[in-house]
């Protein structure tokens, strides 16, 4: 028995990984926990949760228009609010994660929100009008929405952003602690895991596009949300299905990881005034020298080195408490130059639609294209490329560059800004196309009548945006989930969540000045409600040269960068 023991107990401990638990709070073995036995679970689960998000998302434009009766700019920027909203609550959500309840808990919590907001969305589009002159109106415009709907309406829609908050950044971190980065073997099947966590994502978003913009543009909008709210109740279960698999990772520290940070990034901002012979002295006596790319963050060592900071019988701030700060602040170059590919994303739900819904959708003699079904261009893209990336590109980098996911993170995201930027140019040079098809079949002042171009002619913009997507959208998920300090996974993937909020945010900013610019003096309007005399095409150009300036910024910033680890996926 003895001897048994001695030969097992090794193999069982080598088997073990740090840093993790089970559900039970014990200690887990690589062999019967995580990976990805784990991940697919999870991964179902935003398929889920995609299928839901963007069955409300890609087509809401339209419901505001149509069911709501708003302009088009009014309707494009209450769609970039929401989802600007939606992509900036994470930030929320990552706090309360990392913070309170961990990722695993908030999940669960986040997923009954879902649900309650597609509920009570379903419930406010299958409210009966209440007077009796909307029955017979001929158009929304005529016959507005009772006030309680609306209010019903985006209250729901709200709720649902909150509940994405909580969702987003937890799902995708709490599938990467599934694989431990210590073992060479799952760091690379980490790597992968993105890859594959956006391809499920991305069907997700295709059944959506192919199956719910079809049911709310010909059957009902109430079915069109109700589905979306049987998905997410069956999320949930799915979820808890894969609990006593899962790997939950162990907070090494009491205090908050929030708290930690603000913490230094107090002290910093008190000691900023210090004088740079008191910092020469203090770096001297205590034998410290600042890392690499250090001059950065002089505000920081200045935090770390002051006497306000660490005293030789009370630690205030530590130095590790100092390079996590380092390392957030390390990102911000980066997030403010991908801003504007966070413009050109919120793109394609509303202004991209709005262009297919003037043109010839028609297939056969009876069916028509719904004009949000073509976003699903984008994600058939990503599914046709991830796998050529993921089989084909990564192996063949690897054997060049001897990293293990190929090229950096950093690069990956600059070939995916380059796409970004032909997309814009792409959606520029089909719009003067629209626009001078309408002026010589004379449809200029006939908004209502489809012009005689096909709307396939807005596939290039949808592919390259999906290209795009492929490149940047997961490098980003991969860059910003891996530089951030173990504890901070969800704050870090909601940093890179709020990139498309701010946006988002930035679009209907832009779209508000330019509405009112250029319509001024009884100009036609870049985004009049009449798209036959809106110019799309100066704001997609406007955009492009944006893309190109934000691009170089980027090159600048990514050259300069110093990557928090040692290995670098």
């Amino acid at each position: 028995m003895s001897t048994a023991s001695s030969v097992i107990s090794p193999l069982l401990s080598n088997d073990v990984v740090d840093g993790a638990v089970d559900y039970k709070n014990r200690p887990v073995n690589r062999s019967s926990s995580g990976g990805w036995r784990s991940a697919v679970f999870i991964i179902g689960v935003e398929v889920a949760e995609r299928f839901a998000y963007y069955g409300i998302s890609l087509n809401l434009i339209t419901y505001l228009t149509g069911e709501l009766g708003q302009s088009t700019a009014t309707a494009a920027a209450n769609v970039n609010a929401w989802s600007g909203a939606a992509m900036l609550t994470p930030l929320l959500g990552a706090f309360i994660a990392d913070s309170y309840l961990g990722r695993y808990r908030t999940i669960i919590v986040a997923s009954f929100l879902y649900v309650l907001g597609l509920g009570l969305l379903t419930l406010s589009a299958v409210i009966p009008f209440s007077s009796r002159d909307c029955e017979s109106a001929a158009n929304s415009l005529s016959c507005p929405p009772p006030l309680f709907q609306v209010i019903l309406f985006f209250s729901s829609l709200y709720l649902v952003a909150l509940a994405q908050g909580g969702h987003k950044p937890c799902v995708q971190a709490f599938g990467a602690d599934q694989f431990d980065a210590e073992d060479l073997e799952e760091r690379k099947a980490k790597s992968s895991f993105f890859n594959w966590w956006y391809f499920g994502l991305c069907s997700g978003t295709l059944a959506a596009l192919t199956i719910l913009s079809y049911i709310q543009d010909n059957l009902s909008w109430g079915l069109g949300f109700g589905i979306p709210c049987i998905a997410m109740s069956m999320a949930l279960v799915v979820y808890l299905l894969g609990t006593m698999s899962y790997r939950f990772s162990i907070n090494s520290d009491e205090k908050s990881p929030f708290m930690r940070i603000g913490k230094v990034f107090l002290i910093a901002g008190r000691n900023r005034r210090l004088t740079s012979s008191a910092l020469s002295f203090n770096e001297e006596s205590r034998g410290i020298l600042p890392d690499q790319g250090s001059q950065q963050f002089s505000f920081l060592n200045k935090a770390l080195l002051s006497p306000d900071c660490l005293k030789e019988d009370e630690k205030v701030c530590s130095i590790s408490e100092v390079e996590e700060a380092k390392a957030i602040l390390r990102l911000a170059p980066i997030w403010a130059s991908c801003l504007v590919y966070g413009i050109v994303f919120a793109q394609s739900p509303t202004l991209f639609t709005k262009q297919g819904v003037t043109m010839n959708r028609s297939i056969g003699s009876n069916f028509q294209i719904p004009p949000a079904a073509l976003q699903s261009f984008i994600y058939l893209a990503i599914l046709l490329f991830i796998p050529i990336y993921d089989r084909v590109l990564v192996p063949v980098a690897r054997i060049l560059t001897r990293k293990p996911s190929g090229i950096t993170m950093l690069q990956r995201i600059g070939v995916g800004l380059l796409f970004s930027v032909f997309s814009m140019l792409s959606a520029a040079l089909v719009e003067i196309k629209r626009l001078r098809t309408a002026q010589d079949y004379g449809l200029v002042d006939t908004p209502d009548v489809f012009i005689p171009m096909s709307i396939w002619w807005l596939v290039p913009q949808y592919v390259l945006l999906g290209l795009a997507d492929v490149f940047a959208m997961v490098g980003l998920q991969e860059f910003f989930y891996d530089q951030v300090h173990s504890e901070l996974k969800s704050l870090g993937l909601a940093l890179y969540l709020s990139i498309f909020g701010v946006g988002s945010f930035l679009s209907s900013f832009l779209i508000s000045v330019i509405q009112k610019v250029s319509s001024e003096k009884g100009r036609d309007c870049w985004f009049s409600d009449n798209l036959n005399r809106a110019h799309l095409d100066y704001f997609y150009w406007l955009l492009s040269g944006l893309s190109a300036m934000a691009l170089v910024l980027y090159l600048y910033f990514a050259r300069s960068y110093i990557y928090n680890r040692q290995h670098t996926l």
